[in-house]
């Protein structure tokens, strides 16, 4: 008999909760992610896609929802953020994510957003845009960056420049987005070395944040944790991405294990082990897996 993936994915949120520290201004990631080969086109039933929570500070997943197959994470992240206690929380989402709706139910949640505008929403992404590069970009432009730094890791060359843009909050185009605050226009600069190509991208957020600069800089950075600290964990050392279990139930599930697994695990700070590496030791030391289980 199967357990029923809703009932088990609230009782996975309210679980990976009660073991998190306080969330005191936690950067808590929501995104997506496909597990590839669950399709089956006998049924034609495409891939699983799940929305997950991650508490991007102490590297928790939080929490999952299904995306229907019909629709898009625009109506599985409400029912995922309806889960999460999140008051004082910096909540951040890509464009799928950066909806008035979504926005005005984390508010009334407690917490902040912090979400990246995209040509989605033409008239707004199209006015902050004139605004940033007439105040910020421009020759004669009097903002000054609030951050400006080099990254020269991974083998590439980065520079980061974020601007907060004031004008930009008071347009008549963002009247409608409840409790915003802060426009963010960040410009990255990339080379990768012996290539001799550069690429130059700017992006906008949308915040209700009333944080120092210095704080959205830091939660635009940790947004990524979700990609590095859960979905490539998945991928790479559970390889979610070649499961072919098919029942749209059990598929579920699993996803869920997977988490736990990675939330008990993340538990070991032992320095300089891999997750591989605990997953091997859990098998092979039962006195270590009782560890991470009652730890």
């Amino acid at each position: 008999m199967l357990i029923d993936p809703d009932a088990f994915e609230a009782c996975f949120s309210a679980w990976a909760q009660s073991f998190a520290e306080a969330f005191d201004r936690e950067v808590v990631a929501i995104d997506g992610k496909t597990v590839r080969r669950s399709f089956d086109r006998s049924r034609t039933q495409g891939p699983l896609h799940l929305v997950s929570a991650w508490a991007s500070e102490q590297g928790l997943s939080l929490g999952q929802r299904e995306v229907d197959g019909k629709s898009n994470e625009i109506t599985a992240i409400p029912a995922l953020l309806e889960t999460l206690s999140l008051k004082n929380c910096i909540v951040t989402l890509d464009a799928m994510g950066c909806q008035k709706t979504i926005a005005g139910q984390i508010l009334d949640q407690c917490a902040d957003y912090l979400l990246v505008l995209k040509a989605n929403h033409s008239k707004a992404f199209l006015a902050v845009k004139e605004c940033c590069e007439r105040h910020c970009f421009a020759r004669d432009a009097t903002a000054k960056p609030v951050f400006d730094a080099f990254d020269d890791s991974h083998g590439r060359l980065v520079r980061r420049r974020v601007f907060v843009c004031p004008e930009a909050a008071d347009l008549k185009a963002l009247d409608t987005w409840s409790g915003l605050r802060t426009v963010l226009a960040v410009e990255t600069i990339r080379s990768v070395t012996g290539s001799g190509k550069v690429e130059a991208e700017i992006r906008y957020f949308l915040s209700s944040c009333g944080d120092d600069a210095k704080v959205l800089v830091q939660a635009i950075r940790r947004h990524w944790t979700i990609e590095n600290g859960l979905h490539w964990v998945l991928d790479v050392t559970f390889r979610e991405d070649d499961s072919r279990v098919r029942d749209r139930t059990a598929a579920r599930n699993l996803a869920i294990l997977r988490k736990i697994a990675i939330n008990l695990m993340g538990r070991d700070r032992t320095p300089r082990i891999s997750m591989r590496a605990r997953r091997k030791q859990a098998a092979w030391n039962d006195e270590y897996m009782l560890a991470l289980l009652t730890g």
